[in-house]
C-alpha cells in the first residue's frame, strides 16, 4: 500500500472514529439533523483534504472543524427559524424500544439523557450561538475551558465569561431536576390514554396549572395554532379537540425521543406526531408538552 493510500485509510479510520462524537455536539448547536449531516460531510472534505498522517490529536481537530462549520451553519439556521410558522421545536432523535418499562438510570445515564433532551435543546435555541458552541462543549462534553479557547480561537478568559453567562441563562431556563426514566414512562402513559380517551378529568388532573403546550406543525401539519398554549384549561381543550378529529386512525408506540421516554404516534405506518413530556419536580403532573408533527422533522421515524 503506498503511503498516500495509508494516509488516505487513516483518515477514514479517524472521522469514523469520532463521527458518533461530531454529530452530537453538531446536533446539540443546531437542532435539526440535515444541518448536522451537511456540516459533516464538511468536515470530512476539509479533513480528508489535509495530509492528516502527521496531526497528533485527529479528535481535537475533527472537532474543531465540526464546531466552527456549525457556528458557520447556525446564521442559515437562524434565517429559516425567523420565517418558520408557530413553535419551533429541534428535530427529534427517536429510538424504537422493544415495550418495557425502561430501567431506573445510573447516574451517568441520566446525566447522558439531559445532555440531549428535547427540554434542554428548545432552552438552548434561546442562547447566541457563541453561547450555545460553549455551553454545550463544557456542560455537555466535558471540555476545559482552555480546550474551548483553543477550538474557537478565543482566550481563555472570553470563554469562562461567556460560559458563566450562558450557565446561568440555562438554569435559570430549564428545571433543576431529572425524573426517573420509569417515571417519565409512566406519566406519558397516563397523558396519552387521557388525551386518547377523551377524559378531560383525568388530564386536568394531570396537567400543571401553568402547562405549556409546544405543538410544532411547520406549517405543514395540524397543529395548535401559531402560538405556544399556556395554562391547564387551554391546553387540555386543545389536547382534546385534535383527539376529537384523529385519534381513531392513530396509533402509539412507545420510543425514547433524545433520551427521554415518549410516545410515536402512527396513522397506519406513516409517523404523524412525536410526544415528549417533561414532569413536575414530583412527577405528578406535566409542565411542558412538546409535540412535533411537522412532516420534515418525522422523515427518519420509524
Amino acid at each position: 500500500m503506498t503511503d498516500t493510500a495509508a494516509d488516505g485509510d487513516g483518515a477514514t479510520q479517524a472521522f469514523v472514529d469520532h463521527r458518533e462524537l461530531l454529530f452530537s455536539i453538531v446536533y446539540s448547536m443546531l437542532g435539526t439533523v440535515a444541518d448536522t449531516e451537511d456540516v459533516l460531510q464538511e468536515t470530512w472534505l476539509a479533513w480528508a483534504g489535509r495530509g492528516t498522517a502527521r496531526i497528533d490529536n485527529p479528535r481535537a481537530y475533527l472537532v474543531r472543524i465540526a464546531v466552527n462549520k456549525a457556528l458557520a451553519r447556525r446564521a442559515a439556521v437562524t434565517r429559516r427559524r425567523e420565517t418558520y410558522v408557530g413553535p419551533w421545536l429541534p428535530e427529534p432523535l427517536v429510538a424504537p424500544t422493544a415495550g418495557a418499562e425502561p430501567p431506573a438510570g445510573t447516574a451517568e445515564e441520566v446525566e447522558q439523557s439531559e445532555s440531549v433532551s428535547m427540554a434542554l435543546m428548545v432552552v438552548l435555541e434561546t442562547l447566541s450561538p457563541l453561547e450555545r458552541a460553549v455551553f454545550v462543549l463544557h456542560e455537555v462534553f466535558g471540555y476545559r475551558h482552555d480546550e474551548i479557547a483553543d477550538l474557537l480561537g478565543r482566550t481563555p478568559a472570553a470563554v469562562r465569561q461567556t460560559a458563566h453567562r450562558a450557565r446561568a441563562h440555562v438554569q435559570a431556563r430549564r428545571p433543576r431536576y431529572r425524573t426517573d426514566a420509569r417515571l417519565r414512562r409512566r406519566v406519558t402513559e397516563r397523558f396519552a390514554a387521557a388525551v386518547g380517551g377523551g377524559d378531560l378529568n383525568a388530564l386536568l388532573d394531570l396537567l400543571a396549572p401553568d402547562v405549556t403546550l409546544w405543538a410544532d406543525g411547520g406549517g405543514k401539519a395540524q397543529a395548535a395554532g401559531r402560538h405556544l398554549v399556556r395554562g391547564r384549561d387551554k391546553v387540555a381543550r386543545t389536547l382534546l379537540a385534535g383527539a376529537a378529529r384523529n385519534a381513531a386512525h392513530l396509533h402509539v408506540r412507545w420510543a425514547s425521543t433524545n433520551g427521554d421516554p415518549s410516545a410515536v404516534l402512527f396513522a397506519g405506518e406513516q409517523p404523524f406526531a412525536v410526544l415528549v413530556v417533561e414532569p413536575t419536580a414530583d412527577g405528578d403532573h406535566i409542565h411542558d408538552i412538546y409535540f412535533v408533527t411537522n412532516p420534515e422533522k418525522l422523515t427518519r421515524v420509524h
